[in-house]
């Protein structure tokens, strides 16, 4: 069975960093394309940030691009989520993301079939 487990999330002040984390169990973490989504209250589900199988691509969306770096460690098979210079618009629960590299990409128009259970993040002003 496929499992993403997510850590990191947390209160934070504007202007501030963290980091998430999420590590994939049950699949070779090189056959999956994995990603970063978030929802805000009372908001869609968002794409955040993909990173490919291989990591040699990444994507960002534009509200995070320059601020957020996705990584991904093969000896840990686990993903990252960098977040630099947070802002309060940046709260929401993120979720990670995975989809067999076959299958697609995680990013604005696919979801991969893997999730993680959610992490709140929360900047205050």
């Amino acid at each position: 069975q496929v499992r993403l487990s997510e850590s990191g999330g947390g209160l934070v002040q504007a202007g501030g960093s963290l980091r998430l984390s999420c590590r994939l169990s049950g699949r070779d973490f090189m056959t999956v394309n994995m990603g970063w989504f978030r929802q805000g209250p009372g908001q869609e589900r968002e794409f955040v940030a993909g990173i490919t199988w291989g990591g040699k691509a990444t994507f960002y969306s534009d509200s995070v691009k320059g601020r957020f770096v996705i990584s991904r460690d093969y000896t840990k098979d686990t993903v990252y989520l960098q977040m630099n210079n947070l802002k309060p618009e940046d709260t929401a629960v993120y979720y990670c993301n995975g989809a067999p590299r076959h299958e697609g990409m995680p990013g604005p128009t696919f979801q991969g079939e893997y999730w993680g259970q959610g992490t709140q993040v929360t900047v205050s002003s």
